[in-house]
């Protein structure tokens, strides 16, 4: 038995025979074309692109359904980097004036790229030299100049052992068989290990060169929660995992049982349980788990997932489709959520430096009234078929939130004007996502039927933390004793106001940290489909008083860390099931 220490990137536990994949030491000899070939050999690159364009947006779609729009984004920058005109011009160059061979081309122009990243001594663009290596690879695949790994034609479970894994390999890895992958390189903040971690794959990376000695009968487990690696492991190792394993499973399916009963306390305080989604199919899977409704609709995927801007048809029909399959629980539709550096369909801004400060989310929106509109009528419209409500995000002035309702209410006058059947009695929120909106919250309770706080935004916000630079990641800590000030303060003002609140970030779907919002006063929360059953569990298996006195000793404590070691103590002693061991 030999036991690997590598970097943990994504949780869990799986244990099965290795595949172990050949090293990308791959090397494209120089090779020319006669120049009367040289256009049709740029031709052939040009279909080259144009299928792996084809292959990253279907990363990128079936990513964001699985692992959230943010994840799938990974595959979006890909697509930026590929139709970029100075790759182009300089490949064509080298095609058509160097009559090189167009694989030899890519693999050149691509690694010089590369070359260039990781000369920044950046780690963080380091990191994004990966990215440029898989584009390479994938251009090299189509263009037939190296061949596929086995990773297609699988039949079996297996742990995939590799030098490397690009994010658009990890992406395209067939969860039915297989169960877990460790690399000899990479790092946290790569996008293979955040793809990994969004496709809930148990995954350890960076572990350093250890696969010349391993036959490919090898058993393995990878402990993606540790971050070890077990080669041939003794049968008493093997038990011990065999049993986590089966400990995960029952749970499931005992969660699962949980679909039809009411979220509620043990002493019956009733707690609302939403969803979040991205995708209109996803409503199915919200249903299967007795969602009480869509607390939060994201409408990005729209925009990101085309070539051309959506159309009020469009949204509409998607929307409509939600509305309709939720069968009258209310869908809450929040407003685009973009930067315009997200926005590829035209020029919205010029180049930000810092664009989560920039023009984004509602600003983005009213400065763009002919993208606005559209949506906003779409709402509408689909708003007769259901109880829906619109959201607005990233309000942070009473004047955005003024222009925004006056905007709806301009665009109900259009629908009436123009006989097309519509409701405009919807109720109207707005998102609690950086500290300027909990500091006049008692001014917009005033002008709201409902709140929800994005705690993600909210933490990165207060704590002037980017959430996705590596370098300060570990201050991002949604439990920071000032982030929890701002939520019991918001959710006080808006109890005083008898407005509803609700908390749809992260935080809320974690189950030790529900409990807590439960115990600040929070009685709505809003969470992914995969996080339904586990926080209602632990909801059911507390007393309303429970919560209270654990929001009362956390507010005492004045770091994250403080917070979070207590809440999983707590949630060992309260809803020991949840706790895999």
């Amino acid at each position: 038995m030999v036991e690997l220490q590598g970097i943990p990137v994504s949780p869990g536990v799986a244990i099965g025979p290795a595949l172990v994949l050949d090293a990308d030491g791959y090397r494209i000899p120089r090779c020319l074309v006669a120049a009367e070939d040289a256009e049709s050999e740029f031709t052939r690159l040009q279909s080259a692109v144009e299928g792996v364009s084809a292959l990253l947006e279907t990363n990128r779609l079936n990513t964001s359904a699985v692992a959230g729009v943010n994840t799938g984004d990974i595959f979006a920058a890909q697509l930026q980097m590929l139709h970029d005109p100075r790759l182009h011009a300089e490949l064509g160059r080298r095609i058509r004036e160097e009559h090189q061979a167009a694989a030899y081309a890519v693999s050149r122009v691509l690694h010089n790229y590369a070359a260039a990243l990781r000369r920044l001594d950046n780690p963080l663009l380091a990191d994004r030299a990966e990215d440029v290596l898989d584009i390479e690879k994938q251009l090299l695949l189509q263009l037939g100049a190296v061949s596929r790994q086995p990773l297609s034609e699988l039949t079996e479970p297996v742990i995939v052992l590799s030098h490397s894994l690009t994010p658009s390999e990890t992406a395209s890895l067939d969860r039915r068989y297989v169960h877990g992958f460790c690399t000899e390189t990479g790092g946290p903040g790569g996008h293979t290990a955040i793809v990994a971690k969004g496709l809930e794959l148990p995954a350890v990376v960076g572990i350093g060169p250890f696969m010349e000695n391993i036959g490919s009968a090898a058993c393995v487990i990878v402990d993606g929660d540790r971050g070890r690696v077990i080669i041939d492991p003794d049968e008493a190792t093997i038990l011990q995992y065999t049993e986590r394993l089966q400990q995960r499973e029952s749970l499931s399916a005992r969660l699962a049982e949980l679909k039809d009963l009411p979220t509620e306390t043990v002493d019956k305080v009733r707690i609302g349980l939403s969803a979040n989604i991205e995708f209109p199919y996803e409503t199915e899977s919200c249903l299967e788990r007795g969602a009480d409704g869509i607390g939060l609709y994201r409408t990005e995927f729209l925009y990101l997932s085309s070539s051309e801007e959506p159309s009020e048809e469009d949204h509409y029909e998607a929307y409509s489709q939600v509305v309709r399959e939720m069968n009258g629980r209310p869908v809450v539709i929040r407003t685009l959520d973009l930067g315009a550096d997200k926005m590829g369909h035209r020029p919205l801004a010029e180049q930000e430096h810092n664009p989560f400060l920039g023009l984004r989310s509602i600003r983005l929106s009213l400065k763009n009234l002919d993208l606005f509109r559209p949506q906003l009528r779409a709402v509408l419209r689909a708003a007769v078929h259901g109880d829906v409500r619109v959201m607005f995000p990233l309000i942070t002035t009473i004047a955005e939130l003024r222009q925004a309702r006056m905007l709806l209410n301009v665009v109900a006058e259009d629908l009436s004007e123009s006989g097309i059947p519509y409701r405009s009695d919807i109720p109207v929120g707005m998102m609690v996502e950086v500290p300027a909106a909990v500091i006049m919250l008692d001014h917009f309770v005033k002008e709201i039927d409902f709140l929800s706080i994005g705690t993600n935004d909210l933490a990165q916000y207060t704590l002037a933390v980017d959430r996705s630079n590596e370098y300060v990641a570990d201050l991002y800590q949604s439990c920071d004793p000032a982030v929890l000030r701002l939520i019991a303060t918001s959710v006080k003002i808006a109890d005083a106001n008898h407005t509803p609140l609700a908390v749809c970030g992260e935080m809320s779907s974690n189950p030790g940290r529900a409990l807590l919002l439960i115990g600040l006063g929070v009685r709505n929360l809003s969470v992914p489909p995969s996080s339904l059953h586990r926080v209602k569990k632990a909801i059911r298996s507390v007393t309303l008083k429970q919560c209270t006195q654990i929001a009362e000793r956390v507010m005492t404590f004045d770091s994250a860390r403080d917070v979070d070691l207590y809440l999983q103590d707590r949630l060992s002693d309260l809803v020991p099931e949840l706790i895999v061991h």
